[in-house]
């Protein structure tokens, strides 16, 4: 029996951006629903980006520390369900986080006709799925979700008493800096992807690919941006 493989996008380490507590963040490559106004583009494409084992994976989580919880985002983790719910179980043999997992396609209809196989699989090890496309009109500015027609959907009782706000709750993001990137962690609050679209074009000499993923861009954007 092959072993599925993740076709990852990015990784965040220790971001308290994208749920409750410090978490770390899987994004995958590939979403076949190209919603206007999303967030990372360079992600949409179905192409390979960077495979690693689910085991590798899982390892490289595990070795963040003090975290207490996994957010899946991408791109579409759903078309990777199989991949992405071998390394919730692996992580969760060690240590028990709670996962929240961003996906454009609704609970129904992840349910009722599934775009992968194991979309079941990995719903069973996900405590909060934000569900639907992001529509950038009924982007109000607050919350985890993206826009208000995402619905938030406790599929454990996990998070459910917690007091974190998932549908009113003010956005934070943050900008995680290295030595060739600028990537952001989070939903914008409104007008950041703006100011930091604008910051790069006047710091590179071609158009901004994705304010997700700066490749390239160097910490004078982030100086610009936060003044």
């Amino acid at each position: 029996m092959v072993t599925a493989t993740v076709n990852l996008a990015a990784t965040a380490v220790a971001t308290d951006s994208l749920g409750p507590g410090r978490r770390a963040v899987v994004w995958v490559q590939g979403c076949p629903l190209n919603c206007r106004g999303c967030v990372a583009p360079d992600w949409i494409p179905l192409e390979t980006n960077r495979i690693v084992t689910p085991e590798a994976l899982a390892a490289q989580i595990l070795a963040m520390p003090r975290i207490g919880g996994l957010t899946l985002s991408g791109g579409e983790p759903m078309l990777q369900a199989a991949a992405l719910a071998d390394v919730v179980r692996r992580v969760r043999a060690v240590r028990d986080l709670d996962v929240i997992c961003f996906s454009g396609f609704t609970l129904a209809r992840l349910r009722d006709n599934p775009p992968t196989p194991a979309v079941a699989e990995l719903l069973a090890v996900i405590d909060v799925l934000i569900d639907g496309p992001y529509v950038a009109a009924r982007d109000n500015g607050r919350g985890l979700r993206g826009s208000d027609n995402q619905a938030i959907n406790h599929l454990t009782d996990r998070l459910r008493g917690s007091e974190y706000d998932f549908a009113d709750r003010p956005r934070t993001a943050e900008l995680h800096v290295d030595a060739r990137s600028v990537t952001l962690v989070g939903v914008p609050p409104p007008g950041l992807l703006t100011a930091l679209d604008a910051a790069r074009a006047r710091h590179t000499s071609h158009a901004p690919r994705t304010p997700l993923a700066l490749e390239s861009a160097g910490p004078e954007i982030v100086s610009e941006v936060l003044g």
